[in-house]
């Protein structure tokens, strides 16, 4: 994923105000907070001479279909379903100890990853450490991802 400046560098920087925003780096932290879409930048849109810039933009932002609503998306293409974050997930182990908690296949309905069909599917984020009024910054299963398929927005 891309960081504010990164974003920003791909914007007009014309400081215009038509997106609402006072300035295109306010606009850029909006974007990578998923607040506005790239869509929002009328001078990105309608003028010819960002049109790459506004592709590039596009993939980077125009698919969040797949995004619950911890923020956490598994990109299933990049996923090569090791099970790494199963077993690293504090939540799993603890609703699972003697399946996801010993390094086994989960044998419990309260996990919040498990393998499916050769790739990681998330289910129970509701109980995700980063979801909810007492959220932490949790990233064991980012962390353990050795093809980086697992990314909170």
């Amino acid at each position: 994923m891309a960081n504010v400046m990164e974003i920003y560098q791909l914007l007009p920087k014309t400081n215009c105000k038509e997106c609402g925003k006072t300035t295109c780096m306010a606009f850029a932290v909006d974007l990578l907070g998923r607040k506005v879409k790239v869509d929002d930048c009328p001078p990105l849109v309608n003028e010819a001479k960002y049109k790459a810039n506004y592709e590039t933009l596009l993939e980077m932002f125009g698919s969040v279909k797949d995004v619950t609503e911890t923020g956490l998306i598994v990109h299933n293409e990049k996923c090569i379903g090791c099970g790494n974050c199963v077993v690293a997930c504090p939540v799993n182990v603890a609703n699972d100890p003697f399946g996801a908690g010993s390094g086994k296949a989960p044998t419990s309905d309260k996990v919040i990853f498990k393998v499916e069909d050769g790739v990681v599917k998330a289910r129970n984020v509701q109980e995700c450490r980063r979801f909810g009024e007492n959220k932490i910054l949790c990233v064991a299963c980012i962390d353990t991802c050795p093809t980086k398929a697992i990314e909170f927005v």
